[in-house]
């Protein structure tokens, strides 16, 4: 993968070959980069390419859960007998997709049980067919920024997600510098992330462009 530093660089080089300017600061050129990987992302989830790439997904290991109210929980009308559980603290912002948030899996923190991603709606549609006590699956919904999971009673789950931005997780001092952490960008995304950005900043630099080689030309 390709880390942050990394990238933030190549495009710095590229600029510097024509014009140096000291206002442009890694976080300008970060931000432009996670603004077009979002929206070449947004594109690929909809070729229903993501999901094969692990790599450019980043993992949650242990979301804590707590008791909540079916109301809270956007169940109003459930039978008596629901109980729910819902993400202690709000999930980091997970990047939209064609069909919502980019979520790969929610499962058990060992991974082994893995939960049906549903809606409130759903779910109280399926709790009242006559086949419903059948159904042995487990479910999940994302609604304001929690998980909400009816009739479970972990302490815990497990995610794997494209966030907006990076997310940490790690609790010692072994933590890598926001630089040296992967980008969660499928590689072969990211000659055209960066010609994107290259190009949004040079216009912001009003760089002028050569076109007089257009195989050198970065920008087209």
């Amino acid at each position: 993968m390709t880390t942050i530093g990394e990238a933030v660089s190549r495009v710095r080089n590229v600029l510097k070959g024509v014009r140096e300017d000291a206002f442009l600061t890694d976080r300008t050129i970060y931000y432009s980069i996670l603004k077009y990987a979002k929206a070449l992302i947004k594109r690929e989830d909809n070729q229903f390419r993501l999901m094969r790439m692990s790599s450019i997904f980043q993992v949650l290991p242990y979301i804590e859960l707590i008791d909540v109210d079916k109301v809270e929980a956007g169940c109003v009308g459930v039978y008596s007998g629901c109980y729910f559980k819902r993400s202690k603290d709000k999930i980091p912002g997970i990047l939209n997709g064609m069909f919502g948030p980019i979520i790969r899996t929610t499962s058990s923190i060992d991974g082994t049980i893995e939960l049906y991603r549903t809606e409130p709606g759903t779910w109280i549609s399926m709790t009242k067919t006559t086949t419903f006590k059948y159904n042995k699956n487990r479910y999940f919904w994302y609604l304001n920024g929690y998980l909400y999971f009816p009739n479970i009673d972990w302490e815990a789950v497990r995610m794997e997600a494209i966030f907006e931005g990076t997310v940490e997780t790690c609790t010692t001092d072994d933590c890598l510098i926001k630089q040296d952490q992967d980008m969660s960008i499928p590689e072969y995304l990211f000659a055209e992330v960066e010609q994107f950005a290259i190009k949004e900043l040079s216009a912001m630099l009003q760089i002028p462009q050569d076109n007089s080689d257009d195989s050198q030309n970065l920008l087209r």
